[in-house]
């Protein structure tokens, strides 16, 4: 059988085509890998919703959460769409508050953080930090809105 030489040059361009697709790969996960000791980016809080009713003030509800944020995390900047009510049950955090000072909360203290409030925390011990939430927001909103 005897190929043409537009066949050829069609397959040669796919060739070329896939090897230059796969040495642009090879660069770019060269580039943007981590170098060295660079540092990762820790996880941030994790959320476990136990609990969702409406509340008899029309448009709000209740959310119930339990959050964990291993050591070493540190939770974003954030805003929530209503008040909320947190007792920590393990470990302790650093609250952030914006206008106030950052603020060292351990297992069995309380704190309070109002509708709108950027805020975040940090888990800066050995052990993971485990809060008890009560949330009373704006039905149909997202629960956390990430501050830039």
């Amino acid at each position: 059988m005897v190929r043409s030489s537009t066949f050829r040059a069609k397959r040669f361009q796919v060739l070329t085509a896939v090897l230059s697709a796969g040495f642009l790969i090879f660069v770019l996960e060269a580039v943007l890998a981590p170098q060295g000791n660079a540092q990762q980016p820790m996880p941030g809080a994790q959320r476990t919703v136990l609990e969702k009713h409406d509340l008899s003030v029309p448009g709000r509800e209740g959310i119930l959460v339990r959050t964990e944020l291993p050591p070493g995390a540190r939770e974003p900047m954030h805003t929530h769409p209503g008040d909320f009510f947190a007792y920590v049950l393990e470990g302790s955090v650093t609250l952030m508050q914006e206008g106030q000072p950052d603020k060292h909360v351990d297992a069995g203290d309380v704190f309070f953080v109002p509708a709108g409030r950027v805020h975040g925390a940090a888990n800066e011990g050995t052990k993971p930090a485990k809060l008890l939430v009560t949330f009373f927001v704006e039905k149909g909103k997202p629960l956390t809105t990430p501050v830039m």
